[in-house]
C-alpha cells in the first residue's frame, strides 16, 4: 500500500508565503515524478508544479517566479515554496505522485494526496 499526505496548507495574507509538503511512503520502489495540483471553487483542476526524476521541473505560468518546487529523495518528499501568494491562488492543493510499487507487476501508478486548504484572504 502507497500512501500520498499533503500537510502546511492553511490561511495566508496577500504577498505572504507559505510552504506545502507531500511525503509518499508505503511499498515504494521509485518514484517517476511529484508534483502539486489545485482546485479553485468552480474551476478544473490545474497543474501547479512537478519535478520529475531526471530533476527537470515544470510550472503553471501563473505562478512562475513566485513558487518553488523541491524534493528529498530520502525521504520521499516533495515541497511547495509559495511566495508572493494572491488571492487567486486560494484553492485545495493536491500532491500526486507517479510511483513503482515494490510488490507485484510494479506497474506504474498514480497517487493522489487528500488535500490541504490554501485561503489567501486579509
Amino acid at each position: 500500500q502507497v500512501e500520498v499526505v499533503e500537510s502546511g496548507g492553511g490561511l495566508v495574507q496577500p504577498g505572504g508565503s507559505l510552504r506545502l509538503a507531500c511525503v509518499a511512503s508505503g511499498s515504494i520502489r521509485s518514484i517517476y515524478s511529484m508534483g502539486w495540483y489545485r482546485s479553485a471553487p468552480g474551476t478544473q483542476r490545474e497543474l501547479v508544479a512537478e519535478i520529475i526524476g531526471s530533476g527537470t521541473t515544470n510550472f503553471a505560468d501563473s505562478v512562475k517566479g513566485r513558487f518553488a518546487i523541491s524534493r528529498d529523495n530520502a525521504k520521499n518528499t516533495v515541497y511547495l515554496e509559495m511566495n508572493s501568494l494572491k488571492p487567486e491562488d486560494t484553492a485545495v492543493y493536491y500532491c500526486n505522485a507517479q510511483i513503482r510499487t515494490s510488490t507485484g507487476w510494479g506497474v506504474l501508478t498514480e497517487y493522489w494526496g487528500q488535500g490541504t486548504q490554501v485561503t489567501v484572504s486579509s
